[in-house]
C-alpha cells in the first residue's frame, strides 16, 4: 500500500469529543479475556476491564517541569517536577485493548489486500475509504456476534475509540497517532515503547502513554512507517539503524535503535506552516524594526542564514522571511526531509519547485554510495536548468553547506538555516561543516566562502520565562542579527547589528552605511533603527 494516512475520521466519530491524550494510562492495560486468535476464528469480542492503575501511577497524576533556582537546566534554568491539577480519570472500561486493536487491524489489513487484487490501480483516498469501511463492517460483525451469544459488547463510545485506534493502527502511526494529532504538542520524545514524554508549545512536560507493547513492536512498526510511502521510503534496519523522515501532516520524525540501549523517537510537530514578520512581532518573536530590516533585507536579495538551538524557531523564521517574496518569484527548496512545505502554501508561493534528497537504501556501489543515494548537490546541480530565481538550502547539519555555497554562488537571496549557538558560533559551524565535505575542501576555502556569500546571520534565542504562577514557559525570538563581511586575507568578519538584549529580542547597535543605502528604497525604517540604537526596542 503506498503513502497511507490519517486525515479522514469515521462517520460516527464525534468531531467535538477528543482523544484525551493526558489521561491515558502510562502502562498497557490488562489482558484481554478474549484473545485475537479467538478475534481471527471468528469469536465474538469482549472488551476486557483492566483493573485501574494504582494511586502512584495514576493518569491524572502527570509531572511537568518548572524552574527551580536551585540547580541549572535546560537553557541556564533547572526544573523541579509538579502536579497536573486534578482531571476526571476515565472508567476503566474506555481504555482500549490493545490485543484486539492488533487483532481487528490484522483481519481488516487481510480484508483489504483481498479487496483490491485484481482491481486497478487505487488512490490512497480510494483505500482510506475502503478500509474505513472494512473496518466497520468487522466491527459491526463482532458486536451482533456477541449480541447472539449473550456476551459483553463495545458501548458506542468505546466503539468509535477502537475503530479510530484500528484505522491509526492500519493508515497512519498507530498508537503515536493521537499525540501527533493533539493540537497542544510540539515534541513527542520516546525513551522505550512505554516511556513517552509530551512537550507542549509552552515549554511543559507531561507524561504520555505507551506507544507499543515492546520495544521490538515499535521498532518493527517504525521500520513499516518509513518504507510504506512510495515518495518518502527510508530505510530503517540494524544495517541503517537511523531514521529520518516527515510525516504525511508535514511533522519531522527522528529515530534510533540497535545503536542505543532501546528505541529513541522524536517527533517534531511544525504548529506555523503559514506564518509572517508581521506574525512574529505580534507574537514577540521580533521587533517592528527588525521585521522591516528583514523585510527589506529579503527584497534586496540578501543571502540569510537563520541559526539558533533545536526547537529555536529556525525553521519558522526562514517561513516568515520566505513569506516576504513575491508569490510569482520561482524557488527551488532542498530539503533532507520536506520542513519547509511552501509549494503547499500556493497563495503565497505559486512557482515553487521542492527537492527533497534520498538517503539510498541498498548495498553500496563501487563508488562506495548506497544504491539509489541523492544527494542535495546532485539536486542543485540538476536544479540550475530550471529556471530559478532563488534556491532555498532547509538545513545545513553537515557537508550540506557546500550545496548551499552553490546556490549562494548560483543567485542572490539564497536562504538556510543551522544549529549554533550565536550567530558568530555560525560562522565556525559553517566553516567546520565545509571541512566534513572531503579533503578537497581547505578551511581557508571555507572561510572565504562564508564571507563571501553570506550577508546576514539571524540568531534565534530559546529561553525559559516563568509566569506569574511559577510555570515554566517557552519563549522564542531574534536574539542578534549580524552582518558578513570579507575581512582580512578573505576571512570572514561581522558588524553588529542588532545586539543581544537579555532575555528579549535584540536591539538596534550599528549600521553600516552601505548596507542602509541597500535596504531604505525596500522600505527599511533607518529613522526608527537610529532612534532606538542603544535603547529598548
Amino acid at each position: 500500500m503506498t503513502d497511507l494516512t490519517n486525515d479522514m475520521t469515521f462517520s460516527m466519530w464525534d468531531d467535538d469529543e477528543e482523544l484525551p491524550t493526558d489521561t491515558l494510562p502510562a502502562t498497557p492495560p490488562a489482558a484481554p479475556s478474549t484473545s485475537p486468535g479467538m478475534l481471527l476464528r471468528g469469536t465474538p469480542i469482549t472488551p476486557s476491564r483492566p483493573t485501574a492503575p494504582a494511586a502512584s501511577t495514576s493518569p491524572t497524576s502527570i509531572p511537568i517541569w518548572t524552574p527551580s533556582p536551585s540547580a541549572p537546566g535546560l537553557n541556564g534554568s533547572s526544573r523541579r517536577p509538579v502536579q497536573d491539577p486534578p482531571a476526571a480519570s476515565p472508567a476503566a472500561g474506555d481504555q482500549l485493548d490493545w490485543e484486539l486493536v492488533a487483532a481487528f487491524r490484522a483481519r481488516a489489513s487481510t480484508n483489504l489486500t483481498q479487496a483490491i487484487q485484481g482491481r486497478e490501480v487505487m488512490s490512497v483516498e480510494a483505500q482510506r475509504e475502503l478500509g474505513r469501511s472494512i473496518i466497520l463492517e468487522l466491527l459491526d460483525a463482532a458486536a451482533q456476534d456477541a449480541i447472539s451469544d449473550g456476551s459483553a459488547v463495545l458501548d458506542p463510545v468505546q466503539q468509535q475509540r477502537m475503530a479510530q485506534a484500528v484505522f491509526d493502527a492500519l493508515f497512519g502511526l498507530g498508537r503515536l497517532q493521537p499525540l501527533v494529532d493533539d493540537e497542544r504538542v510540539e515534541n513527542i520524545e520516546v525513551y522505550g515503547c512505554d516511556d513517552v514524554l509530551l512537550e507542549h508549545a509552552d515549554g511543559t512536560l507531561h507524561t504520555g502513554p505507551a506507544v507499543a507493547e515492546s520495544d521490538q513492536e515499535l521498532i518493527e512498526f517504525l521500520g513499516f512507517v518509513a518504507t510504506r510511502s512510495e515518495g518518502n521510503a527510508r530505510p530503517f534496519s540494524e544495517a541503517r539503524p537511523r531514521l529520518h523522515m516527515r510525516l504525511d501532516n508535514g511533522s519531522r520524525l527522528a529515530a534510533s535503535a540497535w545503536v542505543t540501549p532501546r528505541p529513541a523517537v522524536v517527533i517534531r510537530r511544525h504548529r506555523l506552516t503559514e506564518v509572517t514578520l508581521e506574525d512574529l512581532v505580534a507574537r514577540g518573536t521580533m521587533t517592528p524594526v527588525m521585521a522591516s530590516f528583514l523585510r527589506a533585507g529579503v527584497q534586496a536579495r540578501k543571502s540569510f542564514v537563520v541559526s539558533g538551538p533545536q526547537g529555536g524557531g529556525k525553521t519558522t523564521t526562514l517561513r516568515a522571511l520566505c513569506a516576504v517574496l513575491d508569490p510569482y518569484e520561482r524557488i527551488g527548496t532542498f530539503e533532507t526531509e520536506y520542513e519547509l512545505h511552501l509549494h503547499e502554501l500556493h497563495d503565497k508561493h505559486r512557482r515553487v519547485v521542492p527537492y527533497e534528497a534520498r538517503p539510498g537504501s541498498g548495498e553500496r556501489g563501487l563508488d562506495g554510495r548506497p544504491a539509489g543515494e541523492i544527494t542535495l548537490d546532485e539536486l542543485l546541480y540538476d536544479s540550475f536548468r530550471m529556471n530559478l530565481s532563488r534556491q532555498i538550502v532547509g538545513e545545513v547539519r553537515g557537508p550540506e553547506v557546500i550545496a548551499m555555497f552553490k546556490a549562494m554562488q548560483s543567485g542572490s537571496g539564497s536562504l538556510s538555516t543551522t544549529h549554533a549557538g550565536s550567530a558568530a558560533d555560525a560562522i565556525d559551524k559553517l566553516i567546520t561543516c565545509a571541512l566534513e565535505a572531503g579533503p578537497h575542501i581547505t578551511e581557508a576555502y571555507a572561510q572565504r566562502a562564508v564571507a563571501r556569500h553570506i550577508n546576514l546571520i539571524v540568531h534565534m534565542a530559546l529561553t525559559d520565562v516563568e509566569d506569574e504562577n511559577g510555570v515554566s514557559h517557552r519563549r522564542r525570538y531574534v536574539s542578534e542579527i549580524i552582518a558578513v563581511h570579507r575581512g582580512e586575507g578573505g576571512a570572514p568578519s561581522v558588524t553588529d547589528i542588532f545586539r543581544r538584549n537579555g532575555r528579549g529580542p535584540g536591539t538596534p547597535h550599528v549600521m553600516p552605511d552601505d548596507l542602509a543605502s541597500e535596504l531604505v528604497p525596500f522600505g527599511f525604517d533607518i529613522d526608527a533603527f537610529n532612534a532606538q540604537i542603544g535603547g529598548q526596542p
